[in-house]
């Protein structure tokens, strides 16, 4: 089971393994009360990526897009396999600091997780697995 909670939310003991997947820790929270077992930085998206989105649910379709097709890369294979390892292993919460957390990473994230679509390296190509496209209308209006 993975599910999402705002990092500032209180810890509960069903909550499984508490993994911030934000890029930087939120703010006003101590390490402490946040209870995070785990912080996999690099499967946020990139600085750019969140400055374009804005989240602004608008864009949400074509941030999906674009976020599938940066955790595609070798820098987030890494910690990708992390959280799938921790899913299968049992309850596993998303923590963010996001206030919308359904038009947030964490949503795709959980998506990528319960949908079981894995990616592998060799060290002769960049890339022999690929996400499955996201089945969502493409709208061009959303473009840089």
């Amino acid at each position: 089971m993975v599910r999402v909670k705002r990092a500032y939310d209180e810890p509960d003991p069903a909550d499984g393994r508490r993994v911030l997947v934000d890029r930087l820790w939120p703010r006003g929270l101590t390490k402490q009360a946040a209870a995070v077992d785990e912080w996999l930085r690099d499967v946020a998206p990139s600085s750019d990526l969140r400055r374009w989105y804005g989240h602004a649910p608008a864009r949400f379709a074509e941030f999906t897009h674009r976020y599938r097709t940066e955790l595609a890369d070798r820098q987030h294979a890494d910690s990708l396999h992390r959280l799938r390892t921790l899913a299968q292993a049992g309850p596993l919460t998303l923590l963010t600091a996001a206030r919308d957390v359904e038009h947030a990473h964490t949503a795709v994230l959980v998506d990528l997780l319960t949908n079981s679509v894995d990616q592998t390296f060799d060290s002769d190509t960049e890339q022999t697995g690929r996400f499955v496209a996201d089945k969502r209308p493409h709208d061009s209006r959303t473009s840089d």
